[in-house]
């Protein structure tokens, strides 16, 4: 059983990995930090897809919480001053506003200042690649 909560995220996408290299260096919360990639989802409690879709902060008794609740959860395991706003992000209405601001930027973290076409959630990465057929 594991003894530590554990952060997962898209590995894949530059914009995720700023965050979280961030996060490591300035919140500093307690726990694992892991691309969604590298580790074993199903024993984890959780799956590809969710893991592709948002952040996720697994906790060791294996409940998972995923986008702006993670977010909360992360800042709360650092203590000192970021708990505050961890509590807060738990508290409606601000859980309500944090979950829409997570996935406007979640949806569109392509566009986000270090984002690469790479970053693009797996919907929109095959619509990305599409190109429109050219008149015959």
């Amino acid at each position: 059983m594991r003894t530590r909560p554990v952060l997962i995220y898209d590995g894949d996408c530059a914009f995720c990995t700023s965050c979280v290299l961030f996060a490591e260096r300035s919140v500093r919360p307690r726990c694992e930090i892991t691309p969604w990639q590298f580790v074993d989802l199903d024993s984890l409690g959780t799956t590809r897809e969710r893991a592709e879709h948002e952040l996720l902060w697994i906790t060791p008794v294996g409940e998972v919480h995923g986008g702006a609740q993670a977010v909360a959860k992360l800042l709360l395991s650092a203590g000192r001053g970021w708990a505050v706003p961890g509590a807060l992000l738990t508290l409606p209405p601000l859980r309500w506003i944090a979950h829409g601001v997570y996935r406007l930027i979640a949806n569109n973290r392509e566009r986000m200042p270090g984002g690469t076409p790479a970053c693009a959630l797996p919907a929109d990465r095959g619509q990305q690649s599409r190109t429109p057929s050219s008149p015959s």
